[in-house]
């Protein structure tokens, strides 16, 4: 269900690299979450980095909300750069299986397979 791959990079250095393999495959960063950071402004010992990266394509998330609006709540995709125990990790949960446990919809699992393949092309170019 995750796709996760180690990389030699920095944590900063994977995460700008992410951030233009996503915009090279035509998708958008609609946000980028800093857990990490998030976490240790209020006041919580956290060693670890976490940035979780919000990502769009228009056309083909228009076709998953035109046939179940449901899906709203899958979307968009995410996908995380981390650190584990002084790695550099760069992941993501297969978007098959995830809209193939909520929709029995062929045509969706069609734009989720699509999508899995762009998603997991642009983690690895990042890594």
């Amino acid at each position: 269900m995750y796709y996760i791959v180690e990389t030699s990079k920095s944590f900063n250095q994977a995460s700008t690299d992410l951030d233009s393999a996503v915009k090279r495959h035509g998708f958008g960063v609609l946000h980028i979450h800093d857990l990490g950071a998030t976490l240790r402004s209020k006041g919580i010992a956290f060693d670890e980095e976490c940035k979780v990266f919000e990502v769009c394509n228009p056309g083909q998330a228009a076709k998953v909300l035109s046939a179940d609006m449901r899906l709203n709540m899958a979307l968009p995709c995410r996908i995380s750069v981390f650190t584990e125990k002084g790695k550099t990790k760069i992941g993501l949960i297969k978007p098959v299986q995830m809209l193939s446990a909520l929709s029995q919809d062929a045509a969706l699992v069609q734009v989720a397979k699509e999508v899995e393949e762009k998603t997991i092309q642009m983690v690895d170019e990042a890594k």
